[in-house]
């Protein structure tokens, strides 16, 4: 039943986001404040797809606080980057800058909110990152971030990247860690049925050591995820 599916799954979820990214195209030019409804109604077809068609359901946890913080996330598939713009109201992401190159939806992003990550160019570009987060937040939008910079198999642990402490010193707000396991449901081709859960920890203060910030971020994201047993002998 996974096979059918995650192939009916692809029959619907994909051709109907062609015509979510027209409609996100033509929103861009006519009218950019439409933009952000048709994120968020993406992101919710999707929901709406992975729990009627995979039997995807999904579960959270914890409590989420009033006011502008950084949500740090674990990311183990795309299901928790798709969902975003449902999970969070109107957040606005770090995403890494080569996304930014894809024709299109470099600028949707860029009109919706995404923040470009370049992990080489220095202190210049985690300042421009800052200027342009702060005035997300000032304006009332969450901030998220996939602080391990990319999909991290089920049951391994990756180190933060060097730039999301940076980050958390420059801009001054509390971080809440989110875990997510989504991988052994999604990550691959074939999707199984079943529940993710969502965990919202409890909020971090702003001001900690680096040593202690991405110790503490790195237990709450991996809360859901328990590293794999250690191999016979070891």
């Amino acid at each position: 039943m996974n096979v059918l599916r995650s192939l009916a799954f692809y029959t619907v979820f994909y051709p109907i986001s062609v015509v979510y990214v027209l409609l996100a195209l033509a929103a861009m030019v006519l009218a950019p404040s439409r933009l952000t409804p048709v994120a968020t109604g993406w992101s919710r077809f999707h929901r709406t797809c992975a729990h009627h068609i995979l039997r995807i359901r999904r579960r959270e946890v914890g409590e989420r606080p009033a006011g502008p913080v950084l949500y740090a996330l674990r990311h183990e598939s795309f299901f928790e980057a798709i969902d975003l713009p449902a999970l969070l109201d109107r957040p606005a992401v770090f995403a890494k800058e080569e996304l930014f190159a894809i024709p299109g939806w470099g600028r949707a992003a860029a009109l919706y909110g995404v923040i470009p990550v370049a992990r080489d160019e220095g202190a210049r570009t985690l300042r421009a990152m800052v200027r342009t987060g702060r005035a997300m937040a000032a304006a009332g939008r969450p901030l998220a971030i996939f602080p391990e910079g990319t999909r991290v198999p089920h049951g391994q642990v990756a180190a933060l990247q060097s730039g999301f402490a940076g980050l958390y010193k420059l801009l001054g707000l509390p971080v809440v860690a989110v875990a997510v396991d989504s991988g052994p449901l999604y990550r691959r081709f074939i999707k199984r049925a079943g529940v993710v859960t969502v965990r919202f920890g409890a909020p971090i203060a702003p001001g900690l050591p680096r040593a202690e910030i991405e110790a503490r971020v790195v237990a709450e994201i991996n809360a859901l995820n328990p590293p794999l047993p250690a191999p016979p002998g070891a």
